[in-house]
């Protein structure tokens, strides 16, 4: 593909991002939106990660990003660009057959709230494992807010190094501002963020990217044993209710006990489990609290025997809840009912 037709197709997803962002950019928090926007800002004007923005362009561009969402707002998401023709926005296989042998990827999909989501970068790597295809995307040509750091559709995994980065960017930052001694914490003092922060966000994210990985093949196992496609109409129906995330959340924990949790304690990067840890979601931590329990202890006696205990148990109770919650829902139970069940099977 030349790099004309590269540069259009980069503009037809950009803008299909920016209608994403214009529908959904209000979900967030002040707080969490302003420092969303403000990496935003840092990728498209291509800033490093320590350089100092400058408040006198930050100010109008998030004005005038503000106004240009008010305006696309009711837009459709608009079919692709290719060199033979136009795929559908949310078509990546036909997108990829195109342009992952000239070393592009992309993805499109549905998020937290229904959210959806797009991006396209240049492919760093594409490898298979067993019937997994996973895809490493490189520099980013276009992005949304959100820009989920890792994804699976289907048997394939999508790893974005970049959006990676920068998620721990802002997990590094939002711990700087009080540096309470915590998960976090203790993540961040394995790498050098104060003496080169480039080279301590290369080193962190090579270490996490495989923990996302791990995570995403949870979710392909999780799937597999819950259904995928009622699992999916149930979230649908719960769209932007506490339940559905907590239905997330409980899907989520039970990806981790059968692949990621497994695969960090065996490993044994304690800097690592400590930053599963401190990403840890409230309502995750809500679900689990007897994994902060165990964290703790954990941390006293260096014994990973009572996790790896509580993480074999932890496998069948998320398993056996998820499904509780579903067979509920197709039973006709509302989000006050799910919601019910999932507080009164807490781990």
């Amino acid at each position: 593909m030349s790099e004309f037709s590269i540069n259009q197709l980069a503009a037809g997803v950009q803008r299909n991002c920016d209608i994403a962002d214009a529908r959904h950019g209000a979900d967030y928090s002040m707080c969490i939106y302003l420092m969303k926007m403000r990496e935003y800002f840092r990728w498209e004007k291509g800033y490093a990660f320590d350089a100092r923005l400058p408040k006198e362009e930050v100010g109008p561009w998030l004005a005038e990003r503000e106004q240009r969402w008010a305006e696309i707002e009711e837009l459709e998401y608009q079919h692709l660009p290719l060199a033979g023709g136009t795929a559908a926005p949310f078509d990546a296989t036909a997108v990829n057959v195109e342009i992952v042998p000239t070393g592009y990827v992309y993805s499109a999909g549905l998020g937290i709230h229904a959210a959806e989501h797009f991006f396209l970068a240049e492919l760093e790597r594409r490898e298979t494992h067993g019937d997994f295809t996973i895809h490493v995307a490189g520099r980013e040509l276009a992005r949304d807010l959100t820009s989920p750091p890792a994804m699976s559709q289907g048997r394939d995994i999508y790893l974005r190094r970049e959006s990676f980065q920068r998620m721990l960017w802002e997990r590094v930052e939002t711990w700087r501002w009080n540096k309470p001694d915590n998960a976090m914490g203790r993540a961040i003092a394995a790498y050098p963020f104060d003496d080169d922060v480039e080279a301590a966000l290369n080193a962190m994210t090579e270490v996490e990217l495989d923990a996302a990985l791990q995570h995403e093949i949870g979710e392909i196992r999780a799937g597999e044993l819950l259904g995928n496609a009622a699992w999916h109409e149930m979230l649908m129906q719960l769209s932007s209710t506490p339940a559905e995330l907590m239905a997330r959340g409980i899907r989520d924990h039970l990806a981790d006990a059968l692949v990621t949790l497994p695969r960090l304690l065996d490993g044994g990067n304690a800097a690592s489990f400590h930053f599963y840890i401190g990403n840890l979601t409230n309502m995750r931590k809500h679900l689990f609290p007897s994994m902060g329990t165990a964290y703790n202890d954990w941390l006293v006696d260096h014994d990973d025997k009572p996790l790896r205990a509580l993480i074999d148990r932890a496998q069948g109770h998320w398993q056996q809840l998820a499904a509780k919650l579903l067979a509920r829902f197709q039973a006709g139970g509302d989000s006050k009912a799910l919601m019910e069940i999932v507080e009164a099977n807490r781990l």
